[in-house]
């Protein structure tokens, strides 16, 4: 992608390995049921489960000139954040209870996939956005040399 400055995934293991736990409930579970209505119900719940796996089990971020994307699976859910915006960026570390996914945090939103490591940035709005990442310090490094002086 020309004009990229810093690209990553992320992939979110606690996501994979609830996955597989869910999974083989799932299967327990309509074995032990042995009905086509509870065998049925135990289906839908492993595709439900392995649906939101697929959305929320990696997070991409990218720094191009203009703007800084984050998006988690294949695209969707995103954010793009445009650099004139961010009046401030810098490493943070989030509270356990902050969890995985995307949060409502205090005065704005967090993406996060694993780990307690993220990015916080101020914008011009004075709302925050904290991305979830496991190269903090490369990230900050990537926005700071795209924001104007």
């Amino acid at each position: 992608m020309p004009g990229v400055f810093y690209e990553h995934t992320q992939r979110g293991r606690m996501f994979l390995i609830t996955t597989a736990a869910v999974i083989a409930l799932v299967a327990v579970v309509a074995a032990l049921l042995q009905r086509p209505g509870g065998v049925v119900a135990s289906v839908a719940v492993g595709a439900l489960v392995v649906a939101v796996a697929a959305l929320f089990s990696r997070l991409t971020v990218t720094v191009d000139a203009d703007e800084v994307r984050v998006a988690f699976g294949p695209g969707w859910p995103r954010r793009t954040v445009a650099v004139a915006d961010i009046v401030d960026a810098r490493p943070v570390r989030n509270h356990w209870y902050h969890g995985w996914g995307i949060r409502k945090i205090a005065r704005g939103w967090m993406f996060n996939v694993w780990g307690l490591d993220a990015v916080e940035l101020q914008l011009a709005s004075g709302r925050l956005f904290r991305i979830g990442t496991d190269e903090p310090a490369e990230l900050t490094a990537a926005i700071a040399a795209r924001r104007p002086r």
